[in-house]
């Protein structure tokens, strides 16, 4: 998409080789970040990652073990966990800054992870929204067409790229932060708004983009269901009306 931010169901390149750019977390995405987080609970790995992410360069296990008084067999143990969470990520150097024949081997070093984890209970992803609304100023001006209408073309293109992975609509609406709930009437209401705190200084411009934002993904998925505006308290102002099954 033109002037689209990589959403969920994008994929992501990466490099190949030993050291490839670390995967940077694309909005949406919401890659286990309670998951992360948890893994700081335990002492001696938070000090580790304390460490690292104090410094302004990678470090390798040796420093990190020496510095915070853990056996290095431990430190490892505790990095090798900390890069599988994506907290931190690795590279590999010559420590004597050497190079060519007799440079001896490069080292295994860690800094801290360029993805940023944010946790919200119920779940927030303003960097949608913000992406969302970013990309249709940029349309307006370019274009100059009525903010409105941009907001709703960007939604619904954002919808699309969102559900570019063929994941299933209660899944994705889950993954989104929407939580989907079944109700009577072949109705999908969602108990949650993602923009929540958006809503009671900009209602009518948030549930444009909800609305688009859903009719895209339903699109984008092939779902023969319609997403209609339907505010009711505590919940989104969209509703997801399902065909009857015969």
């Amino acid at each position: 998409m033109s002037g689209m931010p990589a959403v969920p169901g994008a994929a992501s390149p990466h490099g190949t080789g030993r050291d490839p750019e670390p995967a940077r977390a694309e909005p949406g995405e919401a890659p286990g970040g309670l998951d992360a987080l948890a893994a700081l609970g335990e002492p001696t790995r938070r000090a580790l990652y304390a460490y690292v992410a104090a410094q302004d360069r990678p470090v390798s296990r040796e420093e990190a073990a020496s510095a915070t008084g853990t056996k290095r067999s431990t430190a490892t143990f505790h990095l090798e966990r900390l890069v599988g969470d994506g907290l931190l990520e690795t590279h590999f150097a010559r420590l004597s800054g050497r190079t060519g024949p007799g440079a001896g081997r490069t080292a295994k070093l860690y800094a801290r992870a360029r993805r940023q984890i944010a946790v919200s209970l119920p779940p927030r992803r303003y960097e949608i929204a913000g992406e969302i609304l970013a990309c249709a100023l940029e349309a307006a001006q370019r274009e100059t067409i009525g903010v409105g209408d941009a907001v709703a073309r960007a939604a619904e293109q954002a919808g699309w790229q969102i559900a570019s992975d063929g994941t299933g609509l209660t899944e994705l609406l889950t993954r989104i932060g929407y939580e989907p709930r079944r109700a009577p009437d072949c109705e999908l209401h969602l108990a949650n708004c993602p923009f929540h705190d958006l809503v009671a200084r900009h209602a009518s411009l948030v549930c444009t983009m909800n609305l688009h934002l859903l009719r895209g993904v339903l699109d984008q998925l092939g779902i023969p269901a319609q997403a209609q505006l339907d505010p009711a308290e505590g919940r989104c102002c969209v509703t997801i009306t399902q065909p009857r099954r015969s």
